[in-house]
């Protein structure tokens, strides 16, 4: 491939397996700064020494490599806020309250309980602080959203993040640590002092943004094509019911919601198709590329900055630069630098899935989409817009079908079907979108520009449920791993490079690459399905109880869950991690027999039978319960209270079993217990 053959790809890999690394094992800092050093002393040595002879040059290369690496470490590192002084980690008292001064930075999508924000620490109990937290108030009829840049006063309790209470469970807490949040604040909205409101520039766009909306909401636009407009145009995804935004993933045109290169690259065409009247003079080109770059990034912080969107700006500014110094802008060089630029400021968005998937997409939409639009060349135009369309979403979907299998577990069998009809509408729906946009910055939108968009969106819609009802054309609940995920990708790198020059020995490795998939799902089945387990799940609103043999699963619950299993997010989750199916649903029982162990289960009734010695005894929907005495009649060897007993009870139990000496596990301070 000659994208290797540029000295950056190299270097960007190696800068990314830094990242990798420190997010498994985190050296010290004066190990990687001196390992840095050492580095660039070795280099200097190598390059005025000997640099004619090979293996100097050799070396060379290699020391390279390793400072690029030893860099993506120092700037995970630098970006780790949890390691400073003064972060708010580091002041808070466990499970305390504090007075907390914040901003409020960004308004995140609100729950059926909370109004969300993502905010910056100014002060824990009058000390200066800072750190990234959500903030979650609860709803209630009166509550307004707090203006972005607010400075807001309150006493509450940061909860720092936890690790999933199920397994197989996403985990929610690693998810936020990676964007630099650490923790969370619940309040109502009675203990909020908003002190004032600063005028930042992220401020000034995000209310502007909210402007916008506010004057898009009077325009007397349907509340539905509201949200879908806001989200394709501003990148707010928050007020799309779930109805629709499902219907958007069965389809597989969820990524249109998202601002991503489509939309921006739609933004420098727009942008350079209104400076075209202006002389190409050397002046005025410079002042072409000034507006075009301010209006990239103008665009790029009113949809919010998110990794994609940072991604695609960085690359078309890259692009529009190319084209200004009227050289040939090489697109793989142009993703590589904008990859490195984008890691070197922000390291954290490498594990963000967005960043992860816009990235796949487009580096196979420049690789395969070629070669698939060599296997046929149409003679009208027609049919080749058509045919372009088709062979950018297969080569965007081959390129992401692994990874979205891996997170989400699902694949949109007809992705091919959506993009046909929803693209050649989407351009048509962006030029009338930004139209509107731009009325909304002054004011109300006139209705000659309301209706149309508005019948185009509900038009949209109205075809995207359509596909999305033939739900036997999504692949659902597909179990895969992270080994079978990295296998996959080789095998699909293998089969583009032997299409594009077939020989012998590529045509082996494709082989060995795909028999290798094939036998680590067969490994994996078979390490699942020799598996023996009983496990008691973290469920507060109701009780779930697994028995696992094999592949089959007997699942213990109230009649309300087992009637609903296929939408309990719990026990899917389960399944899909470890390749098994429920076999049996049965209501929850006293007793039960497991490895030669007899388990009791006491509910609300509190009744047992004192002959039954119970191994384990299970304890749920908080039984009034005398503990000394139970423990004196049952003597069980390890107690499991899940999360649907009160707290104050489970204190009490806890209290009398650490008194008696036996194991005590809360699953809602503990997580899931496993036998």
């Amino acid at each position: 491939m000659k994208i290797l053959q540029f000295p950056l790809a190299s270097i960007t890999f190696a800068f990314i397996l830094g990242i990798i690394v420190y997010q498994k094992h985190q050296p010290e800092s004066p190990v990687v700064y001196g390992s840095i050093l050492i580095g660039l002393v070795f280099m200097i040595v190598l390059h005025f020494g000997c640099k004619r002879k090979t293996i100097c040059r050799t070396l060379f290369g290699i020391v390279a490599l390793g400072i690029s690496f030893f860099i993506g470490l120092a700037t995970s590192i630098y970006h780790n806020d949890g390691l400073r002084q003064n972060h708010y980690l580091n002041q808070l008292v466990e499970e305390s309250s504090h007075q907390i001064t914040f901003q409020v930075h960004e308004k995140l999508k609100s729950t059926a309980k909370n109004i969300r924000y993502v905010a910056d620490i100014e002060r824990i109990d009058h000390h200066k602080s800072f750190g990234k937290v959500i903030v979650n108030i609860r709803q209630s009829n009166r509550i307004e959203d707090l203006p972005i840049g607010s400075q807001v006063t309150l006493f509450s309790t940061i909860y720092k993040n936890k690790k999933p209470f199920n397994p197989n469970q996403f985990d929610y807490g690693q998810y936020l640590k990676n964007q630099q949040i650490y923790g969370q604040i619940y309040a109502d909205e009675k203990q909020i002092i908003i002190d004032k409101t600063e005028s930042m520039l992220w401020s000034r766009f995000s209310n502007f943004r909210t402007d916008i909306i506010r004057n898009l909401t009077i325009s007397q636009f349907k509340k539905e094509e509201l949200n879908i407009m806001i989200a394709l145009l501003l990148g707010q995804q928050q007020d799309i019911s779930p109805e629709v935004l499902r219907d958007y993933q069965l389809a597989g045109a969820v990524h249109i919601l998202s601002v991503s290169g489509l939309h921006v690259g739609f933004i420098l065409l727009f942008v350079t198709f209104l400076l075209k009247p202006i002389a190409n003079t050397k002046r005025n080109t410079l002042i072409k590329l000034f507006i075009i770059l301010l209006s990239l990034w103008s665009y790029g912080i009113l949809a919010g900055l998110a990794p994609s969107v940072v991604r695609s700006v960085t690359m078309f500014s890259f692009v529009a630069i190319g084209n200004h110094l009227r050289r040939t802008v090489n697109v793989f060089h142009t993703l590589l630098v904008s990859m490195f630029l984008i890691l070197l400021w922000k390291p954290s968005f490498l594990f963000d899935v967005g960043f992860q998937l816009s990235y796949l997409a487009l580096f196979f939409i420049l690789w395969l989409q070629p070669l698939l639009n060599d296997i046929w060349q149409p003679k009208y135009k027609i049919t080749q817009y058509f045919w372009d369309i088709l062979t950018v979403s297969f080569a965007a979907q081959i390129g992401t079908l692994p990874l979205s299998i891996y997170y989400f577990h699902q694949f949109p069998g007809l992705f091919f079907v959506t993009n046909v009809i929803v693209l050649p509408m989407l351009g048509i729906i962006m030029i009338v979108g930004l139209t509107a946009i731009v009325f909304a910055c002054f004011g109300k939108v006139p209705m000659f520009v309301v209706k149309p968009l508005e019948l185009l969106i509900e038009w949209q819609n109205n075809l995207i449920h359509k596909v999305a009802s033939y739900e036997d054309f999504v692949l659902k609940n597909v179990s895969f791993t992270i080994a079978m995920l990295w296998t996959s990708y080789l095998a699909i790198t293998m089969i583009i490079i032997w299409y594009k020059k077939p020989n012998f020995k590529r045509l082996v490795i494709v082989l060995l690459s795909i028999i290798t998939l094939q036998s680590l799902y067969i490994v994996t089945r078979f390490k699942t399905h020799n598996t023996e387990e009983f496990i008691v799940f973290n469920s507060r609103k109701s009780n779930l109880i697994t028995q696992r043999t094999n592949e089959n699963v007997t699942v213990y619950s109230n009649d309300s869950v087992l009637t609903s299993l296929e939408n309990n997010t719990t026990i899917q989750a389960y399944l899909v991690g470890n390749f098994c199916q429920v076999k049996e649903k049965r209501r929850l029982q006293n007793l039960y027999y497991f490895k030669n162990k007899r388990i009791l289960l006491i509910d609300s009734s509190a009744i047992y039978s004192a002959k039954i010695k119970p191994d384990i005894l299970i304890i749920i929907n908080s039984p009034k319960l005398n503990m000394e005495r139970l423990l004196k009649n049952c003597k069980p060897q390890q107690i499991i209270a899940d999360a649907s007993n009160y707290k104050s009870y489970v204190k009490l139990w806890e209290s009398t079993c650490d008194k008696a000496k036996i194991p005590f596990h809360y699953t809602n301070e503990k997580g899931f217990y496993k036998i």
